[in-house]
């Protein structure tokens, strides 16, 4: 049994779609979430700077006594996890992994992903499906707005919805009906994305697949928390006037937030 806290962190509030699915599926266990306000965007910086974000994000999580790290951004993940992995002891889980087990498992042959620019540019979604799922076809979006509108509080406004349209045109031309979200910030776009494609798809939300993936490794290395009560922390590295209704509307309840 370990009573540390997970830590989690991401550009900004998107990370919270995860944090939501880490507390439905691990209800026991304890929660620092951090928020790079600060830095955000990440998705249009240079890997040397999301490199130095994620580092810098990782440390102040370990000064929380933190038993591992998840990097709940997609675009932190592609560019820094390799880095991070290297450089500390604790355990350190992207988004890309998990999600790629999932994939595998259910059999797929043929997906979407939708994704930061600074993510699709590196490749990493595509790369990681081939290397592990025998000729699977993989369309890939960049969707630079998406991550902005959301973090702004405008995802159903007619900026949000018009940047959807355009944004789907090639799954929808394709009809492809399995697109992972590729940033944590997507998820709060499901309703709208299947509104505009207008058949079934699934839209595969990362926070869903770390979570299972989490509970299972804290299970097998013993690391769970077995005690009734929990705590959560969310901090922001710049206060965001949006940050607190956001993130209301995510999680369904009101959070402190307090800066770093």
């Amino acid at each position: 049994m370990d009573n540390r806290p997970i830590g989690i962190f991401d550009s900004g509030v998107g990370g919270l779609t995860v944090f939501k699915q880490i507390r439905k599926e691990l209800p026991n266990e304890n929660i620092i979430y951090l928020g790079d306000t600060k830095n955000f965007p990440y998705g249009n910086r240079s890997r040397e700077q999301i490199v130095d974000f994620a580092m810098e994000n990782a440390k102040k999580l370990i000064d929380k006594n933190v038993k591992m790290i998840i990097i709940a951004c997609g675009t932190a993940t592609s560019q820094a996890i390799d880095v991070l992995q290297e450089k500390f002891d604790i355990p350190i889980i992207g988004i890309i992994e998990p999600t790629i087990q999932y994939v595998k498992e259910q059999n797929i042959k043929e997906i979407g992903v939708i994704a930061t620019e600074g993510t699709i540019r590196s490749g990493a979604w595509e790369k990681k499906l081939k290397e592990n799922i025998e000729d699977i076809k993989v369309i890939n979006k960049a969707c630079p707005m998406l991550a902005t509108i959301a973090e702004e509080g405008k995802a159903e406004s007619k900026e949000g919805r018009k940047a959807i349209k355009e944004y789907m045109e090639p799954f929808k031309k394709n009809r492809i009906n399995k697109i992972i979200l590729g940033c944590t910030h997507f998820p709060i776009y499901d309703r709208i994305i299947k509104e505009e494609l207008e058949y079934d798809v699934e839209l595969i939300d990362t926070g869903i697949t770390v979570s299972e993936y989490v509970k299972k490794f804290l299970m097998e290395k013993n690391l769970n928390n077995i005690e009734d009560e929990s705590r959560e922390s969310i901090y922001l590295t710049k206060p965001e006037k949006e940050f607190k209704n956001i993130a209301k509307n995510i999680m369904g309840m009101d959070i402190e937030i307090m800066n770093i």
